[in-house]
């Protein structure tokens, strides 16, 4: 008897999994993959197949689950199935946040208190949709209930081919559980001698700006990469602030410069990425005092699609050079109107900024002391170290600075985890082809219409497993500026295992991911899209010959 089939059933299963508060990085992470796995162990077919149910540990301790159920024709065709189970945090609930991951209760509790909801929420919630709140509920635990489904349909024999569920931690971090899947998909497929002929994610559909009605098929994803900024001056005390630089000064001006800007807004079609935009910023010192700050961080969300991440850095080292000149003339221009106001001839400061990437940064470095004693202050810092990813990599930089403090005032660029690729499967004909089939089976069964467009707004996981072709020369470019490659705590070893698969992304209808008010429609999503999802995948399999 199938259980998680109508959409009573798909509620049931989803608010399930939205109470394990599987925030990245929690105890929760790893006990909602041991709760997918509970479910699917006591299934029939994994009791005759239990080496087909596999949890398979990252190196600290979290897990990923796998789940393969094979046609009954013999057949290598394989379609994976992949979400992911963890969620960012809920401090934006606020007075809500003990509801965040209840969902029937914020459901309830919303509809009680529409009047401190915005505008779209009430009108969503005074509408005919069916809608269902909490965090997770919309990226993407949904997705993962509707692949359960599918699991389920595969095991009663729907298809002719064979499905794996893919389930994985840290997507919203650093997608260290679809790293670390790569690696056993490719186990699971030399082991049981499979072809993996398509891999459908079903991350939920994203507006492309604000109150976009359409619906929305992808056959790719953006890619990302996270550019940091460190900003070294020149101290001095707050009563001589022409003796030195500030930072802050310095990290201003490059923030003006970087946010938003418009030579990164790509685009490729009708299709443009949304600029650049600043996702940390700060500077470093560690307690008050009347010296002006020596350095300052800025770190930045930069999403692609055909560029290169070598071709960004040209267009980024273009915006440092622009900075550096106003800083230089903000300094002579702002002394002289001191001269001036003193009624003095005093000399206008002059300061020349250097400008480096991390590479030339640690050449830098090298050239003054040795390629053994940069490396072991660097193994001191790693034997130190308590920071995440991005901090220690901003410290690394920040150590180098300080040798090379005849340099300053410097900005440098480097890059920090996480680094998502950009892919598409737009020339696959398989995946061209499907996109039309489901377009035209929605707005036949249901009169919906679906846009078909490339790239996947919202990052995802399909990065790491579809086709890059700027591939070898991304990696190169990453691993001579990020800091954590020389350390050997990179992630990019495992960006080099060959496995990429055409991908598509066929998602639920919900609104507001990352947000308070996350939501999902369960009128398409529970009732319709489990039909839509059937068809996809079994003209997956009847087009792939």
């Amino acid at each position: 008897m199938m259980k998680w089939q109508t959409k009573s059933e798909l509620k049931s299963l989803l608010c399930n999994l939205l109470q394990y508060k599987s925030i990245s990085g929690s105890d929760d992470e790893i006990a909602v993959v041991e709760y997918l796995y509970h479910l699917l162990k006591s299934e029939a077919y994994f009791q005759e197949n239990p080496h087909h149910l596999k949890t398979d540990a990252l190196d600290d301790g979290r897990q990923l689950l796998t789940a393969l159920v094979k046609s009954q024709k013999p057949t290598k065709k394989t379609i994976i199935l992949l979400s992911h189970i963890d969620v960012v945090d809920i401090e934006d609930y606020g007075s809500f946040s003990n509801l965040a991951f209840h969902p029937l209760e914020l459901t309830e509790e919303f509809n009680q208190q529409k009047h401190k909801l915005p505008d779209e929420v009430q009108a969503d919630l005074e509408s005919n949709g069916d809608w269902l709140f909490g965090r997770g509920s919309m990226d993407m635990k949904a997705g993962t209930t509707l692949h359960m489904s599918m699991l389920e349909r595969a095991i009663n024999g729907e298809w002719d081919g064979n499905i794996i569920l893919l389930a994985v931690p840290d997507e919203e971090v650093n997608s260290a559980g679809m790293l670390k899947a790569i690696s056993t998909l490719n186990h699971i497929k030399e082991q049981e001698d499979l072809e993996y002929i398509l891999c459908m994610n079903s991350e939920p559909m994203f507006r492309q700006y604000p109150n976009d009605p359409n619906m929305y098929l992808y056959s790719g994803s953006l890619g990302k990469i996270l550019p940091g900024f460190l900003c070294y001056g020149k101290e001095t005390h707050v009563g001589e602030p022409f003796h030195g630089l500030n930072a802050n000064l310095m990290i201003s001006y490059l923030n003006t410069n970087l946010e938003l800007n418009e030579t990164l807004m790509e685009k490729v079609g009708d299709e443009v990425v949304p600029p650049p935009i600043s996702l940390m910023n700060r500077d470093l010192k560690d307690r008050y005092s009347v010296q002006t700050p020596v350095t300052a961080v800025s770190m930045y969300n930069v999403l692609m699609m055909e560029q290169s991440v070598q071709q960004i850095s040209q267009k980024l080292y273009q915006i440092m050079e622009k900075t550096k000149s106003q800083i230089e003339q903000h300094m002579i221009r702002q002394s002289s109107y001191f001269s001036e106001v003193a009624g003095d001839e005093r000399e206008s400061v002059e300061f020349e900024v250097s400008i480096l990437d991390y590479d030339q940064l640690y050449e830098e470095a090298v050239n003054r002391y040795g390629q053994h004693e940069v490396q072991r202050r660097l193994n001191l810092l790693l034997h130190d170290r308590e920071q995440g990813d991005r901090d220690f990599g901003t410290l690394i930089v920040q150590e180098l600075a300080y040798l090379c403090k005849d340099l300053a005032p410097m900005m440098v660029m480097f890059y920090s985890p996480p680094y998502y690729p950009s892919v598409s499967s737009r020339t696959n004909q398989l995946v061209t082809g499907l996109c039309e089939r489901v377009s035209d089976y929605m707005k036949e069964e249901f009169n919906l219409e679906a846009k078909t467009i490339n790239y996947f707004n919202g990052i995802s996981d399909l990065s790491f497993i579809g086709n890059d072709p700027h591939k070898q020369s991304n990696i190169d470019e990453l691993s001579k500026n990020m800091p954590l490659e020389r350390l050997g705590l990179s992630f990019l070893d495992s960006l080099k295992t060959d496995l990429e698969v055409p991908s598509i992304n066929i998602g639920p209808l919900g609104k507001d991911a990352h947000q308070w008010t996350e939501r999902l429609e369960m009128n398409y999503s529970f009732e319709e899209l489990p039909s839509v999802l059937s068809m996809a995948i079994r003209e997956a399999f009847l087009k792939s010959d």
